[in-house]
């Protein structure tokens, strides 16, 4: 009985045919990845034994050191960096430790399973699917290192993660390899972020509320500038590598695919987009209403391990669309509460006789259904997907066959 909710026939048949197809593509710029990075992550891979677990098991250790740190904020830095719940100074120096452990694994999976002989779609799918999970993680542990707190700046850090991953995993979509450049989140970003956290380590985040004249010595600064905060100079800085460089190299290499194919560009990518846009749009009205206490009650932290949860979902969908050579996913079930909790905040503002729908207690309540909703929802649909390839591949999701035991059985 209970082996039908994570076994289903999910995927059609020429959705599974298309695996065989499954060439992965990918192009990384980066001069640091190229004359630095891949030597170390070559060094790294000797230590994980040629009969270790499958490569996905390595993928979803490195999640668990992000997931131990989201742990750390969460019970030991409630406030987010801020005042004195800013948490002991050594969890800021453990974010730094996870988020490279995270890299560092996220990167020799992929050349374990060329030692082991065991790359495949599956391989593809489980470390994409992490890597959307993660986004939230990563934001959050951001946040909390530069005593952003609850805030709308928070807000603001986490919507350009999600976008970020978003559109390169959409761009992967439509040219079939995820091209990294000169200068990517993944990398020198990985980089950054780790040398804000030992910072933070050593100074406390209260470092990061100082205003940039104190670094930044220059009287051609502008008087608003020379009292910016550094975190918010640094939000502005990401901000700023993020609309002119990532955003417009995305859309041109899907108009290039969009040409190449004969699809209409512009249709194109407004239909699809919509996903996307409803849960940006969803989130931002949701969590900045004046009549939401997610922020003033301190409750961001959930919201964004949730509407992380929902967001993995959408890309990893799009991901899976691209190795079964599907259709653009237009829309999850996950996207419903999210829409219905941005609603409700706002109809005060719409209709103010109505008065506020939601009361702190019973908007934290929601919240919580929303997110046990949101989890079960997602593990039992990546179990079901997970077990469709694994059936339809031969292969196991976390272990290698013993490969005596495979040719016995072949003999038999």
């Amino acid at each position: 009985m209970f082996e039908s909710l994570y076994r289903s026939e999910f995927l059609t048949q020429d959705q599974l045919n298309a695996l065989h197809l499954y060439k992965y593509g990918a192009i990384d710029r980066s001069f640091t990845t190229k004359y630095i990075l891949s030597y170390y992550w070559n060094w790294c891979v000797q230590f994980f034994p040629i009969n270790m677990a499958r490569p996905n098991l390595i993928t979803l250790t490195g999640l668990i050191f992000m997931i131990i740190n989201v742990a750390f904020a969460i019970f030991l830095a409630p406030d987010m960096g801020v005042n004195e719940e800013a948490g002991p100074r050594w969890i800021y120096y453990s974010f730094a430790v996870g988020l490279w452990l995270y890299s560092t694994f996220d990167n020799v999976d992929g050349k374990q399973a060329r030692r082991t002989n065991s790359s495949s779609p599956l391989g593809e799918l489980f470390d994409h699917g992490c890597d959307a999970i993660n986004c939230s993680f990563a934001a959050i542990l951001q946040s909390t290192a530069v005593g952003l707190g609850h805030s709308k700046a928070s807000v603001i850090l986490y919507g350009i993660a999600m976008l970020g991953f978003y559109l390169s995993t959409i761009e992967e979509y439509h040219t079939g390899v995820l091209y990294l450049g000169y200068v990517n989140a993944p990398t020198e970003g990985v980089i950054l972020s780790c040398i804000v956290f030992v910072l933070s380590g050593y100074f406390g985040p209260g470092l990061w509320r100082l205003p940039l004249k104190y670094v930044v010595k220059s009287s051609w600064l502008p008087s608003v500038l020379k009292e910016m905060p550094l975190s918010h100079a640094l939000i502005w800085w990401i901000g700023f590598l993020f609309v002119f460089t990532h955003v417009p190299a995305c859309f041109y290499a899907m108009y290039k695919a969009c040409k190449k194919n004969n699809k209409p560009y512009i249709k194109t990518m407004l239909i699809q987009n919509m996903p996307i846009a409803t849960y940006t749009i969803g989130l931002y009205l949701w969590v900045m209403s004046p009549y939401s206490t997610i922020l003033s009650h301190r409750h961001f932290i959930l919201f964004a391990i949730t509407t992380g949860v929902v967001f993995g979902r959408m890309a990893t969908k799009v991901i899976l669309a691209h190795l079964t050579k599907s259709e653009f996913p237009m829309f999850t079930v996950l996207l419903i509460p999210l829409i219905v909790g941005a609603t409700l905040t706002n109809i005060p503002i719409l209709f103010p006789s109505v008065g506020p729908i939601f009361t702190a207690e019973s908007e934290y309540m929601f919240l919580v259904a929303y997110f046990v909703f949101a989890v079960a929802a997602y593990l039992r649909w990546a179990l079901v997907v997970i077990n469709n390839f694994c059936d339809f591949l031969g292969i196991k999701c976390l272990t290698i066959p013993n490969q005596k035991k495979v040719e016995t059985k072949k003999k038999i």
